[in-house]
């Protein structure tokens, strides 16, 4: 007698489901900061036309370059991950795991992040502060938040670097949290790119 097996039904992470979910009402977020900087910058067009002019954009292009830099690394840490490498076996960048393409992608967010707090002194020094007018509370509002989460994806990223060597064999789980690391931070690359194009370039 001829058994027929039941077929296999490959169903999505639940952490992955999670973490696209999450990020959908990150999303929503970030959309009310959106339409809050519109609307501040709608009702003072004058103190917008006077203090973005103190803005650096060529330093914001090279920290935001950095940043988009740091999302291909970890890319690359996504694709040793699914082939469970946690770490380098040579020395050659292709042959890196998940453990050295994660710390490139941290250093570069840690730069990024060390780069605005650069820009925020140096705003503050030229009189844009938090509490100077609109355009002050709207671009730290922005900006600032956006950091805050710059900076909870570089303390998961060191999470997951932690995992490759705490480990004893690297597996499916270990990858995953690799894999929706990666997710989160193309999120804040993405929510970055729109964030220049609006606060540097439109203005």
């Amino acid at each position: 007698m001829t058994t027929i097996s039941a077929p296999v039904i490959n169903r999505p992470s639940s952490t992955s489901v999670g973490t696209i979910v999450w990020l959908g009402s990150e999303v929503m977020f970030f959309a009310g900061l959106f339409a809050m900087y519109f609307s501040l910058r709608a009702n003072s067009p004058e103190i917008w036309a006077h203090d973005t002019t103190i803005l650096n954009v060529p330093f914001a292009l090279v920290n935001t370059l950095i940043l988009v830099a740091s999302s291909f690394t970890a890319q690359f840490g996504v694709f040793a991950a699914e082939r469970l490498q946690p770490r380098a076996t040579g020395w050659s960048p292709v042959k890196w795991g998940v453990a050295e393409w994660f710390m490139l992608s941290y250093l570069l967010g840690a730069v990024f992040v060390a780069g605005q707090v650069w820009e925020y002194a140096t705003l503050i020094s030229e009189g844009v502060a938090l509490n100077a007018n609109s355009y002050g509370s709207a671009f730290y509002i922005t900006t600032g938040f956006h950091a805050l989460h710059v900076t909870g994806g570089l303390i998961a990223f060191l999470i997951v670097i932690g995992r490759t060597f705490a480990a004893k064999k690297y597996g499916h789980y270990e990858a995953t949290s690799a894999i929706v690391v990666s997710y989160y931070w193309h999120f804040v690359d993405v929510v970055w790119i729109g964030l220049f194009l609006i606060v540097y370039v439109l203005k």
